[in-house]
């Protein structure tokens, strides 16, 4: 992929997350319109660029076609320990996290109830992980590593997604929490690309993506059930 195709995937990835902050925090649309525009920007476009644009078989170029299912180890492997880390994380900076405020946005601006949040959580684990790690790293940290942008796919799928990120939790944190998250996602960011080097397509990722997010949602339900 030459560099034109690089510029190409950098506008429209970043015009993408721009158009989702809109439509989260600007428009305050509902979950299910912010969960379809995101399949639309995060799955269909990419889908098409792909297709059309580079003119690629879609599963040949997610290397989807020829899995290393051994190599899934780094996933599985490093999802149990990311489990551990979030649940300690949120243990030991409770007392810093508004959990109120959370739970109010997630009531008030999304409309989720205990009820609705059990199949939430579900999409959330295994649907938004999917479209994420197909995103970020399948779509554009692969395209860039197997270009010999490598330095530049980590810096850049990185740093967008944990930008991308703050059109979730802008209200959730303080500046300092805001800043100590992006610092994360950040460093998260780079882990997920270098765990997919492994199987060079994007599912260890969206192994440990699944795991880190059972830790979330877990946590979510115990917030919603207490208070």
């Amino acid at each position: 992929m030459n560099r034109k195709h690089i510029t190409n995937i950098i506008v429209l990835t970043v015009v993408s997350c721009l158009m989702l902050y809109v439509i989260e925090q600007v428009l305050l649309a509902s979950y299910i319109v912010k969960t379809g525009s995101k399949i639309v920007l995060f799955l269909l476009i990419p889908l098409w660029y792909i297709k059309i644009v580079l003119k690629e078989p879609i599963w040949h170029s997610l290397r989807l076609n020829h899995i290393d299912k051994r190599r899934l180890a780094y996933g599985f492997s490093l999802g149990i320990v990311s489990m551990v880390i979030i649940i300690l994380a949120y243990v030991i900076l409770q007392d810093f996290i508004q959990a109120e405020t959370i739970i109010l946005d997630l009531r008030e601006r999304l409309n989720i109830t205990f009820e609705t949040y059990i199949f939430i959580a579900l999409y959330i684990t295994f649907g938004n992980s999917l479209l994420e790690e197909f995103y970020f790293r399948g779509f554009i940290f692969l395209k860039f590593y197997q270009s010999d942008y490598k330095l530049l796919g980590y810096i850049f799928s990185s740093g967008l997604f944990a930008v991308y990120h703050v059109a979730i939790f802008a209200t959730w944190f303080d500046i300092w929490l805001i800043g100590l998250a992006l610092i994360g996602l950040f460093t998260v960011g780079i882990v997920f690309c270098w765990l997919n080097t492994k199987t060079n397509n994007f599912l260890n990722s969206w192994i440990l993506h699944i795991c880190a997010d059972i830790a979330v949602v877990s946590i979510g339900f115990y917030l919603f059930w207490t208070l």
